[in-house]
């Protein structure tokens, strides 16, 4: 089957007992035994639930991996990830990062003594650099947040590989619609669930999907002795947003491009960041390795902080909250927002200037998001 069809239709027939179309929601907490340790595959909420295992066996499918696990945020996930790399462990993580995750690795950094260090790796010289010594973990975002660059998938795992390295990547800016990094010879897939894969802003999870049943395994342990698990009702409102993840995410992509186009060369933007303008640097790797270029749009408004806030006051359909990837237009000032955690030397090294605005474009109609981001644009 198609990707679109499979959205519908894998790991998810109709209930056996009743016909119901959708899985149904199983609100308990606990399941009966018929003598210890005799049960019908369920035993306790946090170990496992019908309905979480129907969105974790989905998420597998649809990212072409062996096995899924879901978490209650996207943080959960990279924590309970992070449990399976002791003190000492190397891990080599791209430097354009969501906030909360260099947040997270650089708290393993201080805390438990992981050597984490933050390089470019959509470079190659830099990659080849860095993995001539063995490392434990190789962890990115393609395309990354804010920024919007992109990683070569496959040449990084490849040389990750050969020094004994797990390759980890966030796949949530380009969901498996776009982009499916095992395929590419990844070994783990991350998500937030929150954005395009639940796309309606109604809940928070998070979610792993394996290469290998084994590596699984050892995270199904983690995952229940962590217990970041997300509830039965989230995982079913994750599965709900998963069967018009395609149609969503062509809309997403239009809103984006007809955006980015209009930003593109204007006098009050210094730059506008999107892998699908002809002028991205890696827009050759995003025709190769994806099959779309996401929602996102970040532009740096010329003026700094100043303009950027004027900016965002004027907006009227693009709402100011953090998150992106729902049916409605976000937009967020990284700086100062999504990624304040992150020291400002360090945002300014990497490229996230204050007035670095990120545009999540929603399912509205393109002309009115392009009208908003003009007339705003006129007062900053």
């Amino acid at each position: 089957m198609r990707f679109n069809t499979r959205l519908i239709h894998d790991a998810q027939p109709p209930d056996p007992l009743t016909g119901a179309v959708n899985p149904p929601i199983y609100l308990s907490s606990t399941f009966r035994q018929a003598a210890p340790n005799r049960h019908q595959g369920y035993v306790y909420g946090r170990t496992g639930n019908p309905t979480r295992a129907v969105l974790e066996a989905t998420l597998a499918s649809l990212e072409s991996g062996r096995a899924g696990l879901a978490f209650s945020s996207g943080l959960g996930a990279l924590a309970t990830l992070l449990e399976g790399f002791p003190s000492g462990s190397r891990i080599v993580a791209g430097d354009d990062l969501y906030g909360g995750t260099w947040r997270l690795l650089d708290h393993h950094r201080r805390q438990f003594g992981v050597r984490a260090e933050f390089e470019d790796l959509g470079s190659r010289p830099v990659v080849s650099r860095l993995l001539k010594t063995p490392a434990d973990l190789v962890y990115l975002e393609s395309p990354t947040n804010p920024l919007l660059k992109l990683v070569d998938i496959a040449e990084v795992a490849r040389q990750a590989h050969r020094a004994g390295a797990v390759v980890a990547v966030d796949n949530t800016f380009a969901t498996p619609a776009l982009q499916r990094p095992i395929e590419l010879g990844a070994d783990v897939v991350l998500h937030s669930t929150t954005k395009y894969l639940g796309g309606h802003s109604d809940i928070i999870g998070g979610a792993l999907v394996f290469r290998d049943r084994r590596t699984a395994s050892r995270y199904a342990w983690l995952q229940n002795a962590v217990g970041a698990v997300p509830s039965p009702f989230d995982a079913y409102l994750v599965l709900r947003g998963l069967r018009t993840l395609g149609v969503r995410m062509r809309a997403h992509e239009e809103a984006a491009r007809a955006v980015a186009s209009a930003l593109e060369g204007h006098r009050r933007v210094r730059a506008v960041h999107y892998p699908g303008l002809a002028s991205h640097p890696q827009h050759a790797l995003a025709r190769r390795q994806m099959s779309g270029y996401g929602g996102i749009v970040s532009i740096d408004v010329a003026g700094g902080l100043r303009a950027a806030l004027r900016f965002l006051r004027r907006l009227r359909v693009f709402t100011l909250a953090e998150s992106l990837g729902g049916v409605e237009s976000l937009v967020d000032h990284p700086a100062t927002m999504t990624h304040a955690s992150v020291p400002e030397e360090l945002r300014r090294a990497h490229g996230v200037t204050d007035g670095l605005v990120r545009l999540s474009c929603g399912i509205e109609d393109p002309s009115d998001l392009v009208d908003d981001v003009l007339q705003a644009l006129r007062g900053a």
